[in-house]
């Protein structure tokens, strides 16, 4: 990773479970970006949480998604009580986050998140996300709506300096 980038957190899946939480992120760095590479036991969809102190599960979530599969291209509108972030693969799929501003109090907050499944015909699709609040970032919470995160998916977080 850049110079720029410090390592915040990383946990690896040690075994099967629907969600997965990062609490305790620090609020020193301007933006955060997280890495998920998993697998799971379905294709079914992938959702995000944040807070502050705990997950917001009120419908206070947005989300305008992009996607393709070779052969067919779409998009849509979500709103409710969760991110939605896009499918899941039981071979290999990956995540990235880019949380924009997240310690900011005075702004709700944007996220963005591109999922790659990498099995022929696999889902991708680029996300840009709000949250309604202007509370800062500090809990993430990732999970599944059906089925299980598998053992050794990794989730990797990253804070950026301020330049």
């Amino acid at each position: 990773m850049p110079s720029t980038y410090d390592k915040i957190q990383a946990y690896t899946v040690p075994s099967a479970t629907t969600s997965v939480t990062l609490s305790s992120i620090s609020t020193a760095y301007t933006d955060l970006i997280l890495i998920v590479s998993a697998s799971s036991t379905t294709t079914n969809n992938h959702q995000l949480r944040v807070g502050n102190g705990s997950v917001d599960t009120g419908a206070n979530y947005s989300t305008t998604i992009l996607y393709g599969d070779g052969s067919s291209a779409g998009s849509t509108r979500t709103s409710g009580n969760q991110a939605y972030v896009g499918q899941g693969s039981t071979s290999q799929f990956t995540h990235v986050f880019n949380f924009q501003n997240y310690s900011n109090t005075s702004t709700f907050k944007t996220f963005l998140n591109r999922t790659n499944v990498t099995t022929a015909g696999g889902w991708l699709g680029a996300n840009v996300n709000l949250w309604r609040s202007t509370a800062a970032i500090n809990t993430i919470e990732y999970f599944t709506s059906a089925g299980n995160i598998n053992t050794g998916s990794t989730f990797t977080l990253y804070g950026i300096k301020a330049a």
